[in-house]
């Protein structure tokens, strides 16, 4: 995504939105390395372009990012990709891993154990898009800045 702002001489700038990202190589460590990635991001975000990040924001961003993340070390052979980047009213989370069979949400199960991560990705967001990918499949979703907007 590109900013674009009116400078004093009226001359139009583009600017880069914040974005960080890793590649994970599927070691049990990835998970924490990858809820780390986005606390530093927001942290980023926060000191060096004063955008407000709440404790729900902080939260909401690492829970979906380890899940997601999770799914990605389970289910899909090989490395995993995370991207974050600055919206103008969201971060957007994007995950990348080998696997081209598409996440599915299942029906509420109160004696289920394990297997609610889309669920609780999708209780979270404001929106999410699925694609398979020449190989494997991009999960992308969006949380809202402000927490009025969930």
């Amino acid at each position: 995504m590109h900013r674009v702002h009116d400078t004093a001489d009226s001359h139009r700038a583009v600017t880069r939105a914040p974005r960080r990202g890793a590649a994970f190589d599927g070691e049990p460590g990835m998970i924490a390395d990858a809820r780390r990635l986005a606390r530093e991001f927001l942290a980023q975000v926060q000191g060096e372009y004063g955008v407000p990040v709440s404790v729900r924001l902080l939260g909401d961003t690492q829970l979906v990012v380890s899940e997601l993340v999770t799914n990605a070390r389970k289910y899909a052979p090989g490395p995993c990709l995370v991207d974050l980047e600055l919206l103008t009213d969201a971060v957007e989370i994007t995950v990348w891993d080998s696997e081209s069979a598409l996440p599915i949400a299942r029906a509420a199960e109160p004696g289920r154990i394990g297997q609610h991560g889309i669920e609780i990705v999708l209780a979270l967001c404001e929106g999410f898009d699925v694609r398979r990918e020449p190989l494997g499949k991009r999960i992308k979703v969006r949380l809202a800045l402000t927490d009025g907007l969930r």
